[in-house]
């Protein structure tokens, strides 16, 4: 099985955030494969990763990173496939690293969810995977129709909490 999405983070103390978008792309039954890779402390296997990743079949790079969060723009500026970034809160609380993702020169976009978004990183990922492959289209879809059934079960359980002046 080839991989077609590449989850990269800076070091294995972003898995615990990384670990919703595999957990996503496993339920979606789309190939991934994980590394750890650092921008400052490992910068060659960096770009041996960015400049081969499309020879290897990878299609989309979802890059987590924080505190000094060169990671995700470095990645994008080497391989012209698309790269998700996920904003890590790792101080403080997050906004350093996603000014330092958000914030790309013209010419090197980086697609960025919110601070610790990995199962949005994940979904965006499959999103672009489905452009062309109806079936990822369809498990999108029932994705989301359980969403939508989620907050409906949830309005009719809020509809038996009772309290005095609680009007529905």
């Amino acid at each position: 099985m080839t991989a077609r999405v590449s989850i990269i983070m800076g070091s294995t103390s972003d898995l615990p955030v990384m670990e919703k978008a595999a957990q996503f792309l496993n339920d979606m039954e789309v190939s991934f494969e994980m590394h750890a890779l650092s921008a400052h402390r490992t910068p060659e296997e960096v770009e041996s990763f960015a400049k081969n990743a499309k020879g290897r079949g990878i299609q989309v790079i979802i890059a987590a990173a924080g505190m000094a969060a060169h990671l995700c723009g470095v990645i994008a500026s080497m391989t012209t496939i698309p790269v998700i970034g996920v904003p890590i809160n790792s101080t403080l609380d997050g906004m350093d690293a996603l000014l330092a993702i958000v914030q790309m020169p013209p010419g090197i976009p980086v697609a960025t969810v919110g601070i610790n978004g990995a199962l949005n990183a994940g979904i965006l990922a499959v999103q672009i995977l489905s452009v062309g492959d109806e079936t990822l289209q369809k498990k999108l879809e029932d994705y989301k129709l359980n969403l939508k059934k989620k907050i409906v079960k949830a309005n009719e359980e809020l509809a038996k909490v009772s309290f005095e002046y609680k009007t529905n």
